[in-house]
């Protein structure tokens, strides 16, 4: 059986696909087709996950979609995808249900409580359900404008950002401020996520939409002087946790997912909160991750198959051949060396590194969600005391308070870090062990925060190796690793993605395949 699954279609749209119950692709728009309109069919993943899968349009017997899905008349999207798909059953799925879907489905637990915490969908901004077997069963809602999710983006615009696309970097921010406004935020957010009202404009833009009472409840003036915005940021985000942990309760197994989970911070206070015994995140927790809970929700609660597949992997998207990338590479004029070993390409892209040079890495398919796994990366050796500087500033041109995330083996992260199970998809936040302070010091966040990726040899057997191939050489088998892509990009998907990003920034060498180019 072949379920195709399309979610975000408002923002973030994707595609996913399962077969048989297998996951065989799972794709963002916006990574194969910039410029992409909201509301619309997400054309260019659809023909890459039945490409990567073999399928034709008539071999697809369900196409999922995920609410929200249209701005216009729903009934126009509807026989849109008839035409398209004309063999299919169009099943639509509520957008809390396929982000719990989502997290449970892909998660190794038989029996959980799952939590879904967002900005709004389908007017609902969160859900708690209890998840067993092949169904879901929903135990509490949360309605917006009671929205964690709308006051994370309310104080995001409040401090100069954008709601909406910024939020992370108010995560971010918090570790460097205090805790004088925890207290003030008690006032404005009770304990079952209620938001005072009166602190707030209606959906006014100015300051996010929080009023002159919120600034004087603080005794701050707007514009948010800078030292003052890392502590509000920081009293948001201690805000956040807090609450979060009371909605989520107690008990054996978590799952969470949710734009509001991809606060790595927020996923880390939930796994030494000591009120689980385990908690799992979707890694692609925003709305592009619906894609894979409409195709899960159909295969499993709606078709009833027991069969798992368990967490999986991320690398859910297109690659490229060696002819593919040659003749881009000729096409566009470039001067490149054919490394025909891989032995050969390892010992050159370490010694690279060792010379402190920055490398890009594109090898494989690409992931799906919003984080670099070592398939689509910029990578830096942490013995290179202007790494983090270089890949700031000339790189990725963003701010000096975000830092980058060391790379290490699985058999070597607890010498190195206290990590935890989400660690293997960057989707939480680790601790430094004392003794390697002084040597992750440019990567830490306030006084010991890390955000360590765990890479094992099954999910990405030739990263696996180069990090061992690196600490063969310096003796430390880690690397800084940042996303392969421009500032404000997607990740790069294609050899010209690529070429582009590399010439235009300040990466010294690239290896994409086999093939290596230099500046």
């Amino acid at each position: 059986m072949a379920i195709l699954g399309l979610g975000g279609l408002l923002g973030d749209a994707a595609c996913a696909l399962l077969h048989n119950g297998e996951l065989k692709a799972a794709i963002e728009e916006n990574k194969l087709r910039r410029g992409a309109h909201a509301g619309e069919v997400p054309q260019a993943a659809v023909a890459e996950c039945l490409r990567l899968a073999g399928l034709t349009r008539d071999q697809v017997q369900c196409v999922a979609v995920v609410r929200p899905f249209s701005k216009a008349a729903e009934s126009h999207f509807h026989l849109a995808l008839r035409d398209q798909f004309p063999r299919a059953e169009i099943v639509v799925v509520e957008h809390h249900q396929a982000h719990a879907a989502s997290a449970f489905f892909t998660s190794p637990f038989e029996e959980a409580t799952v939590l879904t915490l967002d900005h709004a969908g389908d007017f609902r901004c969160g859900a708690r359900w209890h998840a067993q077997g092949t169904q879901l069963q929903l135990d509490k809602e949360w309605y917006y404008p009671d929205s964690l999710g709308r006051l994370y983006g309310a104080v995001t615009e409040l401090l100069g950002l954008r709601a909406g696309s910024e939020e992370h970097k108010i995560q971010w921010l918090s570790t460097s401020g205090d805790a004088r406004y925890v207290e003030k935020f008690g006032e404005v957010v009770s304990d079952n996520a209620r938001l005072d009202a009166s602190y707030f404009t209606g959906h006014g833009r100015v300051r996010g939409g929080l009023n002159q009472k919120f600034l004087d409840l603080l005794g701050v003036a707007s514009p948010i002087s800078s030292a003052d915005g890392a502590h509000i940021a920081h009293a948001l985000q201690k805000t956040v946790e807090a609450t979060v942990l009371g909605l989520a309760g107690e008990g054996e197994n978590l799952c969470i997912a949710g734009g509001l989970f991809m606060n790595v911070l927020l996923v880390e206070a939930l796994e030494r909160s000591g009120k689980w015994k385990n908690v799992y995140v979707q890694p692609a927790a925003g709305n592009a991750g619906t894609a894979i809970g409409a195709v899960y929700h159909v295969w499993h609660q709606l078709r009833r198959h027991q069969r798992r597949s368990g967490p999986g992997t991320m690398f859910l998207g297109p690659t490229a051949n060696v002819e593919e990338i040659k003749q881009v590479l000729e096409n566009c004029k470039l001067r490149f060396q054919h490394i025909r070993s891989q032995d050969q390409m390892l010992t050159t892209a370490v010694n690279m590194l060792g010379d402190h040079k920055i490398v890009a890495w594109m090898h494989g398919r690409m992931e799906f969600g919003p984080r670099a796994l070592g398939n689509r990366s910029i990578l830096a050796s942490p013995l290179d005391p202007y790494s983090t500087e270089n890949l700031n500033v000339y790189i990725k041109h963003r701010e000096p308070f975000r830092k980058f995330a060391a790379s290490v083996t699985a058999e070597a992260a607890e010498k190195y870090f206290d990590a935890g199970p989400n660690a293997r998809n960057l989707a939480t936040m680790s601790r430094v062990r004392p003794q390697h302070k002084k040597t992750f010091e440019a990567a830490i966040l306030g006084q010991d925060m890390i955000r360590a990726h765990v890479v094992h040899q099954a999910d990405n057997p030739l990263y696996h190796r180069l990090l061992l191939e690196a600490g063969k050489v310096t003796g430390l088998p880690v690397l800084y690793n940042t996303s392969f892509n421009l500032f404000g990009d997607p990740l790069v998907s294609t050899p010209r993605d690529a070429v582009r990003s590399f010439y235009s920034s300040g990466i010294d060498a690239m290896f994409v395949g086999n093939f290596l180019l230099e500046k």
